[in-house]
């Protein structure tokens, strides 16, 4: 089975809002994952669009030979660390300061392909009620 991951650091959004929107693609096929961020009203959402694109730009390089369908593949692991905070600081009333964290994260996207159904033959069951035989 086939994965490709892809990482992208230092996104200038906080951790919190970022987990909003990655909650949203975790386990979804590729295609439903992408239609979710594209029309998602959230900053982030663009952000994991690109890292989600990326990890599936991964997946078709890494298996050159075959041909795979976005439909065949599917998020398998989606998240996101804590990056470094910036700290700034705001001028407040009377002589003081604020201090101001502005937050980053690190987006972690794992695309595999989706397993192939094996059909298992069965023998055609015997029944354990038999007629009775006419004499």
């Amino acid at each position: 089975m086939l994965e490709a991951r892809a990482l992208n650091r230092y996104i200038s959004s906080s951790p919190r809002k970022m987990r909003l929107v990655i909650d949203l693609i975790r386990g979804k096929s590729v295609d439903e994952a992408l239609s979710i961020l594209h029309f998602s009203p959230k900053h982030a959402s663009k952000a994991a669009e690109r890292v989600l694109l990326s990890a599936v730009s991964n997946l078709h390089n890494k298996d050159e030979g075959a041909r795979l369908e976005t439909n065949e593949m599917y998020v398998k692991e989606a998240y996101v660390n804590v990056g470094p905070s910036a700290k700034r600081m705001l001028p407040a009333p009377m002589g003081r300061a604020f201090r101001i964290l502005k937050r980053s994260n690190h987006v972690t996207i794992v695309v595999a392909q989706k397993q192939a159904r094996k059909v298992k033959k069965t023998s055609p069951a015997k029944s354990k009620h038999t007629e009775p035989t006419k004499q």
